[in-house]
């Protein structure tokens, strides 16, 4: 059955594609933990939504190209970043890209895609230039609001797919088990992991939180910095790739 992006990339009754905690505190965490990694050159982002973490990468690169699936995200996008980025209309499983990137951004999207390794062998294969870097990021089954909400019976266990993941496209929640694997199996090189954010309460009580005075940047501070020494308890999990073996 066909996919419709633009029903999975909006919000519905509940519960939102996106929440303020995503573009508030983790898209300034994921370019801290991702800057020191960067490239000189060009930078593909796959799956750049509505934009808003394609404006943080505008302070970072000069030649962005961006390709999205929904045409309503892209849309928004196009409209807010102007000449500044170059939008692709088109499915990563088959869109046609010119160039290789000396720099590739997936984030919070291999989650919902429904041949994650062709996907990446794509990325391996064609797109990643000689030397170029794949920033991976992918929620975390073993982040603790997630084992917390086991131990609640909102879910059957830590990878399990909630029915909002689903209606917004998830079809798998990674950890750095499975995620290395999927990699691994691609073909390309992992060449550091780590983790995005130690998180223990869910993107809405999160964004209750962040509407008042009791988080300090301070407090946000020491959860990025926790969520270093442990990564397996962040709210993301971090894999930096480069081209490794190519798939026939």
């Amino acid at each position: 059955m066909a996919r419709d992006y633009d029903h999975e990339g909006g919000d519905a009754l509940g519960h939102k594609y996106a929440y303020g905690f995503d573009f508030e505190v983790m898209h300034p965490y994921m370019l801290r933990s991702f800057s020191p990694f960067f490239n000189n050159g060009n930078l593909l982002e796959l799956g750049s939504y509505r934009g808003d973490f394609t404006e943080r990468l505008t302070a970072c690169f000069d030649e962005i190209t961006c390709v999205e699936a929904s045409k309503d995200a892209l849309k928004i996008a196009a409209d807010r970043m102007g000449d500044r980025v170059t939008f692709v209309h088109g499915r990563f499983e088959d869109v046609v890209l010119e160039q290789r990137f000396n720099n590739i951004v997936l984030t919070h999207v291999l989650e919902h895609l429904d041949d994650p390794i062709l996907v990446l062998q794509r990325i391996n294969n064609e797109w990643l230039a000689k030397g170029g870097r794949l920033f991976l990021v992918c929620p975390n089954a073993n982040a603790p609001s997630r084992q917390i909400a086991v131990k609640m019976g909102l879910i059957d266990h830590n990878a399990a797919i909630t029915k909002a993941e689903s209606e917004h496209g998830h079809r798998i929640t990674y950890s750095f088990d499975t995620l290395e694997r999927d990699v691994r199996r691609s073909g390309l090189k992992i060449i550091h992991r780590s983790g995005v954010f130690f998180k223990a309460l869910a993107n809405y009580q999160w964004d209750r939180l962040l509407r008042t005075d009791i988080i300090s940047p301070e407090y946000l501070e020491g959860c990025y910095m926790l969520g270093q020494q442990y990564p397996d308890l962040c709210s993301s999990i971090f894999l930096l790739c480069e081209s490794g073996v190519q798939a026939p």
